[in-house]
């Protein structure tokens, strides 16, 4: 999508949609739109897991760019990371992409946890094995995350919310030793899942369907839904087809695909 916007003069950047859902999509009251959240849930949103610069976001003045975010919003982030980095094991392994020989001889935080259970159930089923040491992982990077936040946060002296926006950098995170377990995962999950050779060919139809549909409502808005044309006059086309496309489960986005332009791609489809 940001692709596909940029020769329109605009950028499609995920945190700041998800702002723009809570802020403009969402109408539950009479007067204003948006869902009227606080000031810190919104800067969170905004700034939970990168950081914007006044001179390049002007319209984000409200957020306190030029300061670290509140304490919660730095935790989303890492919550967000322990989460995705556990579960996409778990389906790479499902999809039989990722193998669990691969699994423990490169991710040494996992096998930490599996070699353990291997010599104590040595019989027992892999998968059952697998799962218990993903679970143990799981726990050692959230224990690591509140052990070592809370240890910066007293050894730094922080004891409130304009102490957390003044600090230089951001103050959550892990132990040295983690954060190096969990960067040697995550090159293995970029190198063999996320842009191995298995989801090349799924990565380049995805990103045709989403172009192709794209440029079939710029090209003629009157073919979006009812209630979609008002809004491309006044906001213009790029930025609400964007909104539209970005709206959409894959299921519901390949059915139109096919539907409209009749090009669905067979793997993809699957």
């Amino acid at each position: 999508l940001d692709e596909a916007m940029r020769p329109h003069g605009l950028r499609f950047d995920h945190n700041l949609h998800a702002l723009r859902i809570v802020d403009h999509f969402e109408v539950r009251y009479l007067r204003f739109r948006g869902l009227n959240l606080t000031l810190g849930v919104r800067e969170g949103i905004v700034k939970h897991s990168r950081d914007y610069s006044p001179a390049g976001h002007p319209e984000l003045g409200e957020f306190f760019l030029d300061r670290r975010p509140p304490l919660e919003a730095q935790l989303i982030d890492l919550a967000d990371e322990i989460a995705y980095l556990t579960a996409d094991l778990d389906d790479g392994m499902e999809a039989g992409i990722l193998t669990l020989d691969a699994i423990r001889a490169n991710v040494t935080l996992f096998e930490r946890f599996y070699e353990p259970l291997q010599a104590e159930f040595p019989e027992a089923l892999s998968k059952l094995k697998f799962n218990e040491a993903v679970k143990r992982m799981l726990n050692a990077l959230v224990s690591d995350l509140i052990h070592e936040t809370g240890l910066r946060v007293r050894s730094k002296g922080i004891a409130s919310l304009e102490d957390i926006r003044n600090y230089p950098e951001r103050i959550c995170g892990f132990s040295a030793p983690v954060e190096e377990l969990r960067t040697e995962a995550k090159r293995f999950l970029y190198r063999h899942l996320y842009l191995g050779d298995d989801l090349r060919q799924a990565h380049a139809e995805a990103a045709t369907v989403i172009r192709d549909l794209f440029e079939y409502w710029v090209e003629d808005p009157a073919r979006l839904p009812p209630g979609y044309g008002a809004q491309a006059a006044e906001e213009g086309a790029a930025r609400v087809v964007a909104d539209y496309l970005a709206g959409m489960t894959d299921s519901y986005i390949l059915q139109l695909h096919a539907e409209l332009l009749g090009a669905a791609k067979h793997g993809l489809a699957q």
